[in-house]
């Protein structure tokens, strides 16, 4: 689930709530359920960016943030640091030199990966039972639709489609869809051309980024456009594909909401 540098086994409680830097914006929507403020030193700069933020800017924005380089990290004289399954190999190196714990996440690819995680985080922490509320939160919100799964697929700019064995690929399952990625022959993360989707469209397309500002150019082509005469197309934000842990409540809100308004 996690790997650790080098003083904190999984589970672990610490004995006092640490300070913290979190070099993922993923994290840090966990963190600001379930840390206090006072703990969190830094947070990712992609969390002050409203492109791929999965928190409101203007909490991000009372956080100090780092581009998680090693002198950005180590002069914060965090505790623990929290991250992603990718790390420089000159930030690991000099936080094992000043002898800062360091926990790597790797992607959730299911609900439960992604409660696990919540969970480990809000004990590392030092607020396990914070930790469990949230994870109770997400696991009420992820709960299966029951119903004829309906043919659907979520696409965004440039035709990426997440498929089987990703996170988004559970929540299409838990809210009554299935996931059109293996119909088309995709892998894991794969392009869908354009001219694919027009010949074979699904029943309902998650459009990632179209209702926001800029949109989706792929989703203003007239070919698309003519799509919606015959198939529903719903808007997908962006911040709701990157992300697990609370963010799993937003995406389950809008899936089911869609979900609802189809006849199977």
């Amino acid at each position: 689930m996690a790997a650790v540098l080098p003083l904190l086994a999984i589970g672990a409680t610490p004995a006092r709530p640490p300070r913290i830097v979190s070099i993922n914006p993923c994290i840090d929507a966990v963190l600001m359920q379930v840390a206090d403020r006072s703990q969190i030193a830094a947070i990712s700069h992609y969390s002050q960016d409203v492109r791929a933020t999965s928190i409101p800017v203007a909490l991000a924005n009372r956080f100090k943030a780092t581009s998680g380089t090693a002198e950005e990290v180590v002069a914060l004289r965090p505790d623990l640091v929290l991250s992603g399954a990718h790390v420089a190999p000159s930030t690991i190196a000099a936080l094992k030199r000043m002898n800062i714990s360091l926990i790597q996440y790797p992607v959730p690819e299911t609900v439960a990966e992604s409660v696990a995680q919540v969970r480990d985080i809000a004990v590392k922490t030092g607020h396990a039972a914070r930790g469990e509320a949230l994870a109770t939160r997400i696991a009420a919100a992820a709960t299966h639709l029951h119903g004829a799964a309906v043919p659907a697929l979520i696409w965004q700019g440039g035709g990426l489609v997440p498929g089987t064995g990703t996170l988004a690929d559970d929540l299409l399952a838990r809210a009554a869809f299935r996931n059109m990625s293996a119909v088309y022959g995709l892998k894991q993360w794969d392009v869908l051309p354009l001219e694919y989707l027009i010949a074979k469209p699904p029943r309902v397309l998650f459009s990632v980024g179209a209702a926001e500002v800029g949109g989706d150019r792929m989703t203003s082509h007239r070919a698309v456009r003519d799509l919606t005469k015959h198939i529903v197309v719903a808007p997908y934000p962006t911040r709701l594909l990157s992300c697990g842990g609370p963010t799993i409540i937003d995406a389950m809100r809008v899936l089911k909401s869609t979900r609802a308004g189809i006849r199977a």
